[in-house]
């Protein structure tokens, strides 16, 4: 883990679910990549939704606490087939969103296929491209576990890779 003072930029990445909130922070400095800590956030499904959303929230609350990002970055919600689990990802969402503003985070939302290019290069990469990538970029020596984290992750480098392009300009 590294230091929590640094001239570089650090980023959280999200990937939000009722189940299981993937998070990831890395640092930004002078184009380079720096890897700080990732976990996961884990409710069980016999527990009243309300009290899942509160272990989120306030679980969530205590990452941000400890490695006090300056930015943030979450996946966009996507549909797919099943409405059902979109709707309780979108309550974690809604959550994770009122904590990061409650410190005053803005989020930056990225589309899957903008977090895939960022990544991997390539905007229709499978998840296990996306997982070696990460643990490559950010000299890693396994694939982060479990892949909500390292999908966070994935966020967090696209988040990065999108401060570079601005500071390019």
């Amino acid at each position: 883990m590294g230091s929590n003072q640094s001239n570089g930029v650090r980023i959280i990445g999200v990937d939000p679910g009722l189940a299981s909130t993937g998070w990831g922070v890395v640092e930004f400095e002078r184009n380079r990549l720096c890897y700080i800590a990732h976990g996961c956030i884990e409710t069980r499904p016999e527990e009243p939704r309300a009290e899942r959303l509160q272990i989120i929230y306030r679980s969530f609350l205590k990452v941000l606490k400890t490695y006090k990002p300056s930015k943030a970055a979450m996946e966009n919600l996507y549909f797919g087939k099943n409405i059902t689990s979109a709707m309780s990802v979108s309550e974690a969402r809604g959550v994770l969103l009122l904590a990061l503003a409650s410190k005053g985070l803005q989020v930056r939302e990225l589309t899957p296929n903008a977090i895939k290019q960022a990544v991997a290069g390539v905007s229709k990469a499978d998840k296990k491209q996306i997982q070696e990538m990460v643990r490559l970029l950010l000299g890693l020596k396994e694939i982060p576990r479990p892949d909500h984290a390292a999908d966070a992750l994935g966020a967090a480098i696209c988040a990065a890779h999108s401060l570079n392009l601005q500071a390019g300009k």
